[in-house]
């Protein structure tokens, strides 16, 4: 991925946190969620939850390496026509004892889709996924791109729209070292669901130091659903 310039990635930015301020106003914390419950104190330390988005990949094995030595779970958000063409890579990540949840089938923006059209990938998507543990299972809708209309929409469907509070920013760049740099200089706070993405070497990468990182400033790492509940 080509670094994005300096003035895209704050358009892109403004976007996503104008949609989950909208989120926050209009629809409940039981269908949508971007924290977990202990980010409202911003404890220093807490639970803290790895999400990958955008898999899975020719990467997915070296990523849950990385994670199974450091005996991390994370929560996985998968495309669904990859789901159905890697379908041993979903068994890998399950038997990992990782979260998965679906990320729309074709990865298209949600809010750019019919109702019938965003109702069809999330069910085609649903029947991929071994989506178990959750009362209402989460799906996170592919660039974090959603609308009031899109949003309910999910929800009708019986899903939770899964966002972020900590964006990694790996998406802008690709660079191993300015990626790491990110996590010391804005610190994760307890309850943080951190946004993370497959597929991209650099983040691989990064991953040790990351987890190392966070590990030193005494959070814990767990999937989205245990940093979810109360």
């Amino acid at each position: 991925m080509s670094p994005m310039t300096t003035q895209g990635l704050s358009l892109l930015q403004h976007g996503r946190r104008r949609a989950k301020a909208v989120a926050e106003a209009v629809l409940p914390r039981s269908l949508v969620v971007w924290r977990g419950t202990a980010a409202a104190g911003r404890a220093s330390s807490g639970r803290v939850a790895l999400t990958f988005d955008d898999g899975p990949t020719s990467l997915t094995r070296a990523y849950l390496e990385v994670l199974e030595h450091f005996g991390v779970r994370a929560t996985f958000f998968l495309v669904g026509e990859l789901c159905a063409a890697e379908p041993e890579l979903v068994e890998a990540i399950a038997r990992g004892g990782h979260e998965i949840a679906g990320h729309g089938y074709t990865h298209r923006r949600f809010p750019r889709l019919s109702a019938p059209e965003l109702l069809d990938e999330l069910e085609r998507t649903r029947r991929l996924l071994p989506m178990e543990g959750h009362h209402r299972p989460l799906v996170r809708p592919p660039h974090g791109a959603v609308s009031v209309a899109s949003m309910l929409t999910t929800a009708s469907a019986g899903f939770t729209t899964a966002l972020w509070s900590y964006d990694s920013g790996d998406w802008a760049t690709d660079d191993t070292k300015s990626l790491v740099a990110r996590f010391t200089s804005e610190r994760v706070e307890a309850g943080d669901i951190v946004l993370l993405h497959e597929g991209q070497s650099w983040t691989l990468e990064a991953l040790p130091r990351i987890v190392e990182t966070l590990r030193e400033e005494g959070h814990e790492l767990v999937t989205m659903g245990e940093c979810l509940a109360r």
